[in-house]
């Protein structure tokens, strides 16, 4: 007989079940919890840490750019900043909002240092919109003045406070403004990022501003310059996103410090004997290839730059027709005139087409074809030899010397000495130049090379373009003997663990192969261009040391419109040559009267402040005669009917002397 369970029962059964069950899921409510609590506990922290944690990434100091001699060109000045903290100011009022009560203490810290207000309302808005747990720098550059009051006023001012920040700062101003080049913000994708302890990029909520390179050295060397590894601080924040305390702080790095090549004194001296002109002027030394100036002007200050540019001036110096911001010395393409013909002899000694005693008549003019090729000095220079063609800058000497030898031969010298390639220095940018050759008027003109061609060319006119960069390297391998450097714009770097790095000299990638007695006559002839009575460069001469030099002047624009590229290229002592230069002056007269007189004044600071020199005068060269007369040379080949009209007059104002 089958037991029938009574309600009693039944309730029991139940009762029991249900205690069970909730027995169960209390078990695992307790189990979730110690999961989340304890188990788990380490995992919720750093995520409550990160929600609540915002990183950022600190502006290392920018290292400093020192010329040979440890004259600093660009460095770091302090800054005292004041600046507002706009969650303790939040924390003072609970009546208005933030920015409102930001604006107040603005105005009152204005009145108390009786400096204006530099933020407006829409700035102090912007910044608790995008940078709420940061600082509010209000002031930047405050005076003495200005901090005394403040400091005699802080308690006052509660969630304010006096910081420093380093400023890039350009000494010299305008001085080596090209060079040095100019700062900027770098964007935030360019800057170095550090790794986390687990070889990870670090991330970062915000960026404080932070200068890169924008030219010159400061670019080139930005990543020397910059701070490699730049600070960090983990700030703690509310759930409004304001600061609620300091986590941790990596203090920012420095950069290293570049050491130039670069004598400021040098460079000075450069820049004076420019002053007033559109032009440059690029100083080596032919031992070593180091470059001891390179001036550009006129130019600008860089310290306008820093930390922005305002637009205004930034819209004035692009629509200077002075170009400011333009680096003529190492972009600057030009025409080299007279400058280029002792390249054009070299390549004709070099091909036995000429000697160093050749003679050739000059009756002012030369005739090729139906083409009339003249001399500057309309009445002729006579029968001379290859010295006084360089002393006289005589053009119908070089256009026979010229055809002799062929255009390939001159167009081949040319790149031995440097033109035609980039020289490499150590820069963001520079230009190459241009060598014409048959292949490039086909490519360009649809034209085939002509004698004509080969005259304009072997003056240093037609599309042959230089840089006074390039003029310089090339004047000292005529100083040296022979021997083209790379240019060396920096000596060294100390990097910012302290490591010392130095830059050896190089010699450039090809070398002129130049006969003794072949470089001899060019150097005896650029000599006595400058210190005989009737040189073309006469207006160099020093009292006290020899120096050696070439003029040239070169028309460029259109025919006739008188507009001249003017040269002088040299180099001092003669005997034992510490200093090659050239100097460009646009739209000046001639080489001779125009820049000649310049590179005097630059060579006589330099002589006498950089070496101390001033004795007493020597005896002047005696102008030397001209050689007697020779049998006349044999004609040269008639050009092609077709052969270009004639070339502008190279070194023709009317001061130039002759022989």
């Amino acid at each position: 007989m089958q037991k029938v369970r009574t309600n009693a029962e039944i309730h029991a059964w139940r009762i029991a079940v249900l205690g069970l069950a909730m027995l169960v899921l209390f078990g695992v409510l307790v189990a979730r919890l110690w999961t989340l609590q304890v188990a788990r506990e380490g995992y919720f922290q750093r995520r409550l840490e990160r929600q609540s944690l915002r990183s950022v990434r600190l502006s290392g100091s920018r290292g400093a750019i020192l010329d040979r001699n440890g004259v600093p060109m660009a460095e770091n000045r302090p800054s005292h900043c004041l600046s507002v903290y706009p969650e303790e100011i939040r924390k003072s009022s609970r009546s208005r909002s933030t920015a409102d009560q930001v604006g107040l203490v603005l105005d009152r810290l204005a009145e108390t240092m009786d400096r204006p207000r530099m933020l407006s309302a829409q700035d102090v808005k912007m910044h608790l919109n995008r940078r709420t747990p940061l600082p509010l720098v209000a002031w930047r550059d405050l005076d003495e003045t200005a901090i005394a009051r403040y400091a005699e006023h802080a308690d006052a001012f509660p969630g304010t406070e006096l910081t420093v920040e380093p400023v890039r700062v350009y000494p010299g101003g305008k001085l080596a403004c090209h060079l040095l080049g100019y700062i900027g913000r770098a964007a935030e994708t360019n800057l170095p990022v550090p790794l986390d302890d687990d070889g990870n990029p670090e991330r970062y909520n915000f960026y404080l501003p932070e200068m890169t390179g924008r030219s010159g050295v400061e670019k080139s060397c930005n990543g020397v310059l910059q701070a490699s590894d730049g600070g960090r601080l983990d700030l703690q924040v509310d759930v409004a996103g304001y600061r609620f305390d300091e986590v941790s702080q990596r203090p920012p790095g420095h950069g290293g410090t570049v050491t130039l090549a670069i004598d400021a004194r040098i460079q000075k001296a450069a820049e004076d004997a420019l002053a007033g002109e559109r032009g440059a002027a690029v100083v080596v030394d032919p031992r070593s290839g180091d470059v001891l100036a390179l001036a550009s002007v006129p130019g600008y200050d860089p310290n306008a730059f820093v930390p922005s540019i305002p637009a205004a001036l930034w819209k004035q110096m692009l629509s200077d027709t002075n170009r400011p911001l333009f680096n003529r010395a190492a972009l600057g393409e030009y025409a080299p005139g007279s400058t280029f013909k002792p390249v054009t002899l070299l390549a004709a000694l070099g091909e036995g087409a000429v000697t160093p005693a050749t003679r050739f008549d000059c009756p002012g003019r030369f005739d090729l074809g139906t083409a009339v090729f003249r001399c500057w000095q309309s009445w002729g220079h006579g029968t001379i030899d290859l010295r006084h063609a360089v002393r006289y800058s005589c053009n119908v000497y070089l256009f026979h010397a010229a055809l002799l030898a062929g255009a390939p031969a001159i167009q081949r010298m040319a790149r031995s000495c440097g033109f035609g390639e980039p020289t490499g220095i150590a820069l963001d940018a520079e230009r190459a130049g241009l060598v014409p050759d048959a292949d490039w008027k086909r490519r360009r003109l649809k034209d085939g090379w002509r004698d004509g061609d080969t005259c304009n060319q072997a003056i240093g006119q037609g599309a042959l373009l230089v840089t006074p960069l390039q003029q310089a390297l090339y004047c000292a391998a005529l100083a040296n003997g022979g021997t083209l450097w790379r240019p060396r714009l920096v000596l060294n770097i100390r990097t910012a663990a302290g490591t010392l790095q130095e830059v050896p000299a190089a010699l450039a990638a090809h070398q002129p192969a130049w006969k003794k007695d072949h470089i001899a006559a060019i150097r005896e002839g650029m000599r006595d261009v400058v210190n005989a009575a009737d040189g073309s460069g006469k207006r160099a001469r020093l009292p006290y040391v020899t120096v050696a030099g070439k003029t040239g002047t070169a028309e460029y624009g259109i025919k006739g419109a008188g507009r001249k590229m003017t040269w002088f290229i040299g180099f001092a002592p003669y005997d034992t040559p510490r200093y090659a230069f050239a100097m460009l002056v646009e739209d000046g007269a001639s080489g001779g009267s125009t820049v000649a007189p310049k590179a005097k004044r630059m060579l006589d600071q330099i002589l006498r402040e950089v070496d101390g020199l001033a004795a007493p005068e020597p005896a002047p060269v005696p102008a030397a005669a001209p050689p007697p007369a020779a049998p006349e040379p044999a004609p040269l080949p008639a050009a092609p009917p077709d052969a270009p009209p004639a070339a502008p007059p190279d070194d023709a104002p009317p001061d130039e002397p002759a022989p």
